[in-house]
């Protein structure tokens, strides 16, 4: 199998099953691209027109206002990284994401990847589990956002994701988090 396909391939396995057939024939419609450190790979206010799925490396997803950003997620690991709602619906997104360090993502165009769902009629399962997920995890993050201090929080991710802590900048950390670099400094320092 194709290098470029090893991560895609095993989260099909464990996340979604495919048959092999549709898996092969989805795995060649698939394109390599690789980005240096701090390219954007989504803006606010684009549609997002292919299924993005990220190899190695690290992106930061995040929200613009007039005077500030937040981070609303990261990803560390090989996963899909497309904005679904605008993905699916066909509509603007209001996220960005860049990368935080080089990337390698493969993508596919949306069509043809409509065009293979529906052929092999597994497309509306797809994205029925993948909306599915995607709610319990916004869900939960808005839940702990409103209900858990920031050192609450601190604590979660060195719990649930340890991965951002190794490779997430702190200043991005503290955006995500809603605090100044400082404070987050200060909760680490008491947590250590």
């Amino acid at each position: 199998m194709n290098s470029k396909f090893i991560e895609i391939s095993k989260f099909f396995e464990t996340e979604y099953p495919l048959n092999k057939d549709g898996l092969q024939e989805m795995l060649s419609l698939f394109q390599k691209k690789t980005f240096k450190k701090g390219s954007r790979i989504l803006y606010d206010g684009m549609e997002e027109r292919q299924l993005r799925f990220l190899n190695s490396g690290v992106i930061r997803e995040f929200y613009t206002s007039l005077d500030k950003e937040t981070n609303i997620n990261f990803y560390t690991k090989p996963q899909f990284i497309t904005d679904l709602y605008s993905f699916n619906n066909d509509a603007k997104t209001k996220k960005n994401q860049e990368s935080i360090t080089e990337i390698e993502l493969i993508s596919v165009e949306k069509e043809a990847f409509r065009t293979l769902l529906d052929k092999y009629e597994c497309g509306k399962s797809f994205m029925y589990i993948s909306f599915q997920k995607l709610l319990r995890q916004k869900e939960l993050l808005e839940y702990n956002r409103i209900t858990k201090t920031a050192e609450e929080l601190y604590k979660e991710l060195f719990i649930y994701k340890p991965s951002w802590l190794e490779k997430i900048p702190q200043y991005h950390l503290a955006l995500y988090l809603n605090i100044t670099p400082e404070t987050l400094s200060r909760i680490r320092k008491r947590i250590s």
